[in-house]
């Protein structure tokens, strides 16, 4: 079959790799459907030079068909259209009982030693019972793209959103306008926000923002973007934020833009924070909950919302390729020209 393997900076390839097969009687074997190119795989590939332990396996984010299962599999059988979270779980740990799958004792990550990755035609999937959840709709659903974004951004999102509080008639403000700071503007709309202010310079993303619920687009950056949101909301900033970035200046900004006593909801991943801005945190009660999104835990709540209707994420993918096509993908997202890559086998 085929994968993408990603060699080192600028250098991702599809190539021949081995079928999957079963190893455990624990595993399943998912035909790929759809699956999607994440921001955290431009990390790799935006680091120069060769790739550090040598090539390897990347992707995280599919939708597929059960092909085949382990004798001790019996959650999802042969057929059954499966979502699959961005990090595989047993689902029986204290951890994953506790309702936070990406730290389960006996899990793993996708293209980790002797694992398949997302970004191919198939997948030998670990722990099946607790990891795939099954979409009662059919291969060719026209929703498949909606329940990608369950795999991770749009649970990511709705991570966000609960880690800073979201209620019903909350003020929101979201750091950051890519797919999963987009997927945090439609979560906290789900959630009953009132008002949603999204911080983003790009046009085309303030668009989809408005289009997923955001009430006010601010473009400023740093100081100026946290004068203009206390501009908007009476000097004191907003009770509710999202910050979907990880850089030292989204997280100055997120903390600024907390009102006293406010709640910041963390989930860009931190590659670069060098220190949080504690006496600023400190001096005005900000509190910060968040980390890294358990979006199997959210994965069925979510789901029942795309299958009826009152859920749509699928925009944020903007481009579609086939998986041929997969490093025009990542140049793509790397230039900033697509917010998030659907790929086809």
């Amino acid at each position: 079959m085929r994968a993408t393997v990603i060699h080192g900076g600028f250098d991702v390839r599809l190539q021949e790799v081995p079928d999957p097969v079963l190893v455990e009687p624990t595993d399943a074997i998912v035909r790929v459907l759809v699956s999607c190119i994440c921001g955290s795989d431009l990390w790799g590939y935006r680091r120069p030079g060769p790739r550090e332990g040598g090539p390897g396996r990347i992707g995280h984010e599919f939708v597929g068909v059960v092909e085949e299962v382990g004798a001790d599999v019996v959650t999802v059988r042969p057929g059954d259209v499966v979502v699959a979270p961005f990090v595989w779980s047993d689902g029986t740990c204290p951890n994953c009982r506790a309702g936070v799958h990406t730290s389960c004792l006996h899990g793993g990550d996708w293209g980790g030693p002797g694992v398949d990755a997302g970004q191919g035609e198939a997948v030998r999937v670990p722990q099946a019972d607790g990891t795939l959840v099954a979409a009662p709709v059919a291969p060719d659903d026209e929703r498949l793209a909606a329940l990608l974004t369950l795999s991770d951004v749009m649970g990511t999102g709705h991570h966000a959103a609960l880690a800073a509080g979201v209620r019903p008639g909350s003020a929101v403000a979201v750091v950051g306008d890519g797919a999963v700071g987009l997927c945090g503007v439609l979560a906290a709309r789900r959630l009953g926000a009132e008002r949603v202010i999204l911080m983003s310079r790009h046009e085309d993303r303030s668009a989809l923002g408005r289009a997923f619920g955001a009430t006010d687009v601010v473009a400023e950056r740093g100081e100026d973007a946290v004068a203009a949101v206390r501009d908007l909301t009476e000097g004191l900033g907003v009770p509710h934020v999202l910050e979907c970035v990880g850089t030292q200046l989204s997280w100055e900004t997120a903390v600024g833009l907390a009102r006293p006593g406010g709640t910041v909801g963390y989930v860009g991943v931190p590659v670069e924070v060098t220190a949080l801005p504690h006496w600023p945190m400190f001096g005005r009660n900000v509190s910060v909950h968040g980390g890294v999104a358990p979006v199997r835990a959210y994965l069925p709540e979510l789901m029942a919302d795309v299958l009826a209707g009152r859920l749509d994420p699928s925009p944020v993918f903007d481009l579609e390729l086939p998986l041929a096509d997969v490093a025009a993908g990542y140049a793509a997202m790397h230039e900033r020209r697509a917010i998030k890559v659907l790929l086809r086998p």
